[in-house]
């Protein structure tokens, strides 16, 4: 009973001293409540940017190995010229890694073209990306169908003119008609819509927006794509292997000895192609958003430092200011530790005010943020705990002299001032 009549007493004491003087007490607090704000706002921001990112990447499969011109771990605009010159992934490189990879893995391939219109009666839509890709292109990428099916066989080998829409390109096309067995106009003829793709949301580090994306079959866009030009601005091109039984690296190292084969190249000459794994790119976005995060916790820390100063110098004048009533209390018989848990108590009070302030301050900001920006940047609620217990530590910090000065006070020196 007495502790939580001493913890009440200082709770009361932390508030009278902030509405007494108010002025003192705003500033004092300000610093905590900013270096509270900076430390988690910048851990949350970064926090939700980070995934954000890795999980629009993450749609491809952190195991996937894609062949691709450039390498993902590089700046590529290092040796951009270097890398142009080199040939895109073909779909003969497709099929002859199907024949020479003996190992159970299953690959894929995809063409990508921007700028295409399609139409279902009066309603289209302008500048539709079309992706056409080969049978196995589900098997190996994480793409959900949320009405209708697949292409089957038949389709694909015939090229049947089927069309898969994305969510997006549905909802502008249809609005509240079902679209599925409808028919839409695309390159100038008709095709039947037999699926729609689930909604992904807004997140504009989606390696494929597939919201925004018209789906056909591999076979169906060599009627009317120029799938077989090696150059590489006439279509986007990707060609995805997925390891089953085998780790990542053996994958690669197969991968890259069937290319350098398929392509003809000899012992000396360089890769003229690269092999690129989202792990590789994670580990660039972790080293990226580690030098963040000690950024903002750095500027965090020092606004702290600021911020315990003030708060200390908040229980230097509440000490000063009630020596007298100290001096009584420990002639009535107070404990030293009694004391000493009465100021202590005041100013980790007084800090977590101020984290508190801090906290809201970063709720606030980051809900406007995400109603200016497409990312759902949000605080979880163990960054809310860490900045309760980052104000706390402050307040033993800076409330453990001052509280240790008015618990060794002699009563009648405390008394007599």
């Amino acid at each position: 009973m007495t502790t939580l009549k001493i913890i009440y007493e200082s709770v009361v004491q932390a508030f009278q001293s902030l509405k007494a003087n108010k002025l003192r007490s705003f500033l004092s607090l300000l610093g905590i409540s900013i270096g509270i704000f900076c430390i988690i706002s910048v851990l949350a921001a970064v926090n939700s940017l980070e995934k954000s990112i890795k999980d629009g990447f993450g749609e491809l499969g952190s195991d996937v190995v894609i062949v691709d011109v450039f390498p993902w771990d590089e700046d590529p605009g290092q040796n951009y010229w270097k890398y142009a010159k080199r040939p895109p992934p073909s779909f003969n490189d497709y099929k002859n890694l199907k024949k020479q990879l003996k190992l159970p893995h299953k690959a894929s391939y995809a063409v990508y073209v921007n700028g295409r219109t399609i139409k279902y009666k009066s309603s289209s839509v302008q500048g539709a990306y079309i992706m056409g890709s080969t049978y196995e292109f589900p098997d190996v990428q994480n793409v959900d169908i949320e009405k209708g099916r697949y292409f089957t066989p038949n389709e694909y080998e015939t090229a049947a003119n089927k069309v898969i829409l994305g969510a997006k390109i549905a909802q502008e096309l249809f609005l509240t008609t079902e679209p599925i067995g409808k028919f839409v106009r695309l390159f100038g003829q008709k095709f039947q819509v037999i699926g729609v793709m689930k909604e992904e949301g807004d997140n504009p580090f989606n390696f494929i927006s597939y919201d925004e994306c018209t789906w056909i079959s591999f076979n169906t866009a060599r009627k009317f794509l120029r799938t077989e030009n090696n150059d590489r601005f006439s279509a986007g091109r990707i060609l995805y292997v997925k390891p089953t039984e085998h780790t990542g690296d053996e994958l690669k190292d197969a991968l890259r000895g069937s290319l350098r084969n398929i392509r003809k190249l000899r012992p000396r000459e360089e890769d003229d192609f690269s092999l690129n794994q989202i792990s590789a790119l994670n580990s660039v976005i972790d080293n990226v958003f580690g030098v963040v995060y000690f950024v903002g916790f750095l500027i965090g820390i020092f606004a702290l430092i600021v911020g315990m100063v003030s708060v200390a110098n908040i229980m230097f004048v509440s000490v000063r200011e009630r020596t007298n009533i100290i001096g009584i209390k420990k002639a009535l018989g107070a404990q030293n530790k009694v004391i000493l848990l009465e100021f202590l108590i005041e100013s980790v009070i007084l800090c977590i005010i101020g984290g508190a302030i801090g906290l809201v301050l970063v709720k606030t900001v980051l809900f406007l943020v995400s109603m200016v920006f497409p990312i759902a940047f949000s605080a979880s609620t163990t960054y809310m705990i860490f900045g309760v217990s980052i104000s706390l530590f402050v307040g033993v910090i800076a409330g453990i002299i001052p509280a240790f000065i008015a618990s060794r006070m002699d009563p009648v020196e405390a008394i007599r001032k």
